[in-house]
């Protein structure tokens, strides 16, 4: 839960640490603004993913479902800089499935936290095996990180490349492949 008077007193400190005055006119509404804004891209914290993982449907086929280029956008938790990009969730069904959606509100509720890309690419391919119970479950994410871009070593357009593979995917390279593979296509 977000405590928005902690986050305004925070912002305050933070104005007047780098050298403002918090009373000039175009800021006597930022700590405000950014406590909504705190409830808005932190969320996640307070979101329980296995909601949108428990509504599931009988299917007959089990092959490999790809729900490819979810946008994200996240918090680097070393920074509080954003990352932000696509996440490309794959699972091989055990006789159900999970309304497509589904995957892209998961997503958005771990990334919605602030964390590093590795964590949040483990954390969604755990979820899905924890509450989807599939044969396998693969993620791939790739993002552009502002602390990279904007601070440090200053390179945009740099994209770092997670990828986390769990029960088939895992032991079998051949589906990581299909899923690569499938990926490349428009």
């Amino acid at each position: 839960m977000i405590d928005r008077e902690k986050v305004e007193a925070a912002v305050r400190l933070l104005l007047e640490g780098i050298g403002e005055d918090v009373n000039r006119e175009g800021l006597v509404g930022t700590p405000d603004r950014i406590a909504r804004m705190c409830e808005e891209i932190y969320g996640g914290t307070d979101e329980e993913v296995a909601v949108h993982l428990s509504k599931t449907f009988p299917a007959v086929g089990n092959e490999i479902v790809l729900e490819k280029d979810i946008a994200l956008y996240s918090m680097c938790e070393h920074h509080l800089l954003p990352f932000y990009g696509k996440a490309h969730v794959a699972y091989m069904p055990d006789g159900r499935v999970v309304g497509l959606s589904k995957l892209a509100r998961t997503v958005e509720a771990y990334a919605r936290r602030p964390q590093i890309q590795e964590q949040l690419t483990s954390q969604i391919a755990d979820a899905l095996m924890e509450h989807l119970k599939p044969k396998g479950s693969m993620v791939v994410i790739e993002a552009e990180h502002m602390c990279m871009t904007m601070r440090g070593i200053r390179k945009p357009g740099a994209k770092t490349m997670t990828y986390a593979c769990r029960g088939v995917f895992q032991e079998n390279p051949a589906l990581c492949e299909r899923v690569f593979a499938m990926l490349r296509q428009g």
